[in-house]
């Protein structure tokens, strides 16, 4: 697996905060701010790994997410969704989504850190 996420977050800090944390870790790491057209995106860049915001404008990341697993060159892309609602009734739709990693903000670095190298790792076995 290379070494390539695409970030789709519509925060300036947590972007920042991820790209940087990131990078330091030899990824490469595309943005994107909105919903709308996240989907092609996904498809133009065909990052090994994204991390999406559940609440973005445009488009919720629950719904993108529904779509790529639509998609059969996306159906296995591990997908780390982050949002700032933290219910339970969020983690039970994205699961049924189909989403790999489930993160709640606030979160530390250790912790998207370990998250992106298990879904890496999961990825490899796949």
């Amino acid at each position: 697996m290379n070494r390539h996420v695409l970030l789709v977050e519509d925060e300036p800090n947590i972007v920042e905060a991820i790209r940087f944390l990131l990078t330091r870790e030899g990824w490469t790491v595309d943005c994107h701010t909105d919903g709308t057209d996240a989907v092609e995106t996904v498809q133009a860049l065909r990052p090994d790994l994204l991390i999406l915001d559940l609440m973005l404008p445009g488009k919720s990341g629950l719904d993108i997410l529904r779509e790529l697993r639509g998609i059969s060159d996306f159906e296995h892309l591990p997908v780390l969704m982050l949002t700032a609602r933290g219910q339970s009734r969020d983690r039970d739709m994205a699961e049924r989504a189909g989403v790999s990693r489930f993160m709640t903000k606030p979160f530390s670095n250790i912790e998207v850190l370990t998250a992106v190298r298990d879904l890496v790792a999961l990825a490899g076995r796949a």
